[in-house]
């Protein structure tokens, strides 16, 4: 039988109390001391379990005052694994804009993953990425309506990142995703608006978005370009 660390049962604990909405983004946590006594484990073990998630940059410490929860780092924490560059996996900007935007019911597979009814109203969105002038992904976005009802409103500018606008403007923290990457062969539409040919490679990134309490916000099919795709990581 495996017996969980204690320190990431602390680790867990302040995780929970994150997702679920209790700490937010800016808020203090409690004390090595506090958080000792409420799960009866030496002040060693809590400060431990703080300095992985500090590392982790879910929190940071700030001199004298004490830890708090981090910000999401927009730049970095939803995006270490799709991306676009050179072939030596130099990182590229990527601009993109927002040609359709809408209410529309979403299809079954889509609800069920948002753990919607089918056929409910979604916030349905497609963004085309460019490198420079060439388009190198498209997003097909299904979003939560009834929390972020006014996303589907075209006098409202979504910027590149669009997670900060959702946290920024509709107040809904975007606490972590879920990401499967696959590939597959172009559709003649895809093909069309990526400008390769039809059955050309493409890669596909499906993401599941959440909120707090475990809720998801967000369902998003990105397709690319495989040509232009890159990835890039350090094991240590």
């Amino acid at each position: 039988m495996t017996v969980t660390p204690l320190y990431k049962v602390v680790e867990e604990h302040i995780r929970q109390q994150i997702n679920a909405g209790e700490l937010a983004a800016g808020d203090l946590i409690p004390s090595e001391p506090q958080l000792a006594e409420a799960l009866n484990v030496s002040q060693g073990t809590v400060k431990k379990a703080i300095e992985n998630l500090t590392r982790e940059r879910l929190l940071y410490r700030h001199q004298g005052k004490g830890t708090y929860v981090s910000r999401i780092n927009f730049n970095n924490s939803l995006f270490r694994f799709f991306s676009y560059g050179t072939h030596e996996g130099g990182g590229v900007r990527i601009h993109k804009e927002t040609p359709v935007r809408r209410i529309k019911r979403g299809p079954a597979e889509v609800c069920r993953r948002l753990r919607v009814p089918t056929g409910s109203e979604l916030i349905y969105i497609e963004r085309v990425g460019y490198v420079e002038r060439d388009i190198v992904l498209i997003e097909k976005c299904w979003l939560d309506a009834a929390k972020l009802r006014g996303l589907e409103n075209e006098t409202l500018h979504i910027p590149d990142l669009m997670y900060a606008l959702i946290v920024e403007k509709f107040g809904v923290p975007v606490v972590r995703a879920e990401e499967t990457l696959t590939a597959e062969a172009a559709d003649k539409r895809t093909a069309k608006l990526l400008g390769i040919e039809t059955n050309d490679p493409v890669v596909v990134l499906m993401r599941l978005t959440y909120t707090v309490q475990e809720k998801p916000i967000e369902y998003r099919i990105t397709r690319g370009r495989a040509d232009r795709f890159s990835y890039k990581t350090e094991i240590r």
